[in-house]
């Protein structure tokens, strides 16, 4: 199920639209957004219910790896619902998607995407492009979109604070299409997947008892079902570790305050800089420690 190369933004979009036409009866394809270059953001969602549970990668350029990952959820969680198979012996996709839907949003910043795959001259904006090769950074390790503001950094959360004169929340058009779609729909959680190490982290609210311990525990049955590690954060820790430079909010901060329901981040780790030999080898494995935690998170909801 799983390939040896990462997806291009093009690959993504477009397997994202077939599986929109193919199984139309239970996927529905939408575009939420575009990027500041004029890219469209696309989402897939499978299952009829009217609640949904969120599944989001590549807010930076640099997790392709993990976006193609998820775009490889897609096409045998489709397969399986439209053929009744069972999942690893053990989900039932249809009766877990009954009640609720699962939303994809494999690449939130697709002009990230382009420029780690392909470099800055990608960019069809020339200021835009002119503006990225001044930055003296290489397109490889490049993690911000086609104004070279990180994504991750965007979030109107409690803890945002400015770092330069005249910087704003949710400036950029990544953020305020996923800020929309967390807005428009009755969700019962996120999970957010990214490129790090191998842990499932929980978010942490101050003077939220229930909240709290509904996260630690959906979490826990993830780190189950995956063998990862289990860490928690609070919301004044994650900013602290991650975006001390930046000042930003962060995907999952936003969420979990505006929903109050559980963020779940999933770092998965990169192995883009392996022999050739071994990528294939690596991301299967890679791919079986993940592909059923939007599963395991759905039927753990009730539990």
């Amino acid at each position: 199920m799983v390939l040896s190369e990462p997806f291009t933004y093009e690959k993504v979009y477009y397997t994202l639209w077939e599986a929109g036409q193919r199984y139309s009866q239970f996927a529905q394809f939408r575009v939420i957004g575009k990027s500041h270059d004029d890219r469209m953001i696309p989402m897939l969602e499978i299952g009829n219910g009217l609640e949904a549970v969120f599944c989001i990668a590549g807010a930076n350029g640099t997790d392709r790896w993990i976006s193609t990952c998820l775009v490889k959820m897609i096409q045998e969680y489709c397969l399986a619902f439209e053929s009744g198979w069972l999942i690893d012996d053990l989900y039932h996709i249809r009766e877990l998607l009954e009640d609720i839907r699962l939303c994809f949003i494999p690449v939130i910043n697709p002009d990230g995407l382009e420029i780690c795959d392909k470099g800055f001259r990608v960019i069809r904006n020339p200021i835009y492009r002119q503006m990225l090769r001044m930055m003296e950074t290489e397109p490889e390790t490049f993690t911000g979109n086609a104004r070279g503001i990180n994504i991750r950094s965007d979030f109107p959360t409690s803890y945002y604070s400015r770092k330069r004169v005249h910087q704003e929340p949710a400036s950029e058009n990544e953020t305020k299409a996923l800020i929309r779609i967390f807005q428009e729909y009755k969700s019962l959680g996120l999970l957010s997947f990214c490129h790090r190490g191998k842990r499932i982290i929980y978010f942490h609210q101050p003077q939220a008892l229930a909240y709290n311990q509904r996260s630690y525990r959906l979490a826990r049955h993830l780190q189950k079902n995956s063998s990862y590690n289990l860490e928690k954060f609070s919301c004044e820790e994650r900013r602290k570790k991650y975006d001390e430079n930046s000042g930003g909010g962060t995907p999952e901060q936003y969420y979990s305050e505006i929903t109050k329901q559980p963020a779940l981040m999933i770092e998965s780790p990169d192995f883009g800089g392996n022999p050739q030999n071994k990528k294939d080898a690596i991301l299967n494995q890679s791919y079986q420690e993940i592909h059923t935690l939007p599963l395991e998170y759905i039927s753990s909801l009730n539990h």
